[in-house]
Parts: structure tokens; sequence; C-alpha cells
């Protein structure tokens, strides 16, 4: 079932896009485009309600801010990229973590 981005609103299919969530608040989001995340942050974070993790399944595996480094507490951002049968997943210590990262292209930003 498609999902709608949360910046510009496209069709987001259940096999592509990004999902964003702050799971401990029942906060989720989905974009179409990794780089839709930036202007979101900056303009308030509207989050839906919801989780891109269902229950029972684990969502702590990633222990470690994917920008900084430093260990996630009980309270951080989950990302999975949807691309076909695949999901990658990414993690963060907060909001503005994300959005740096999803600045820079992620983690398939271009070697410096």
């Amino acid at each position: 079932m498609a999902e709608q981005c949360s910046w510009c609103a496209a069709s987001v299919g259940a096999d592509d896009g990004f999902r964003v969530a702050e799971p401990e608040s029942d906060h989720k989001a989905v974009f179409c485009r990794l780089e839709h995340v930036v202007p979101w942050v900056i303009h308030g974070a509207s989050w839906d309600r919801g989780r891109i993790v269902t229950d029972g399944e684990p969502d702590d595996a990633l222990g470690r801010c994917a920008l900084c480094g430093d260990h996630l507490a009980e309270r951080r951002v989950l990302v999975v990229r949807h691309r076909g049968r695949h999901r990658i997943a990414d993690a963060f210590c907060r909001l503005e973590h994300l959005h740096d990262w999803a600045r820079g292209g992620g983690r398939y930003k271009a070697a410096s």
C-alpha cells in the first residue's frame, strides 16, 4: 500500500522511499527522496502517528548515531530506506543529526 511523502505528498510505494520514526513517541514520517528530509526538519518536522517497526520486531540493533558515533539512548530517530525487498537502516541520537546527515547525502555521500 502506498503512503504519501511527508514533504511533497507524492505517492511512496511500500518498496521505495525512506521511513523515519521516533519509536518512543509513536511518530513516523515517509519520504520519497532523502533530500525531502532537510526542508521537512527546517520547517518543523510535522510527524504522523504510527510506527515503522512492528510490535515484537527489534528496533535497537543500531547502537550508535550514524553521524556522531555516540551511543544511542532510548530516545532516538530511526531511518529505514526501502529499496525493493531490501531495508537499509540508520539511527541518530537526535533529529538535527538526521538533518545534517541527509543534507550531506546520507550514507551515499560523495567522498571528500
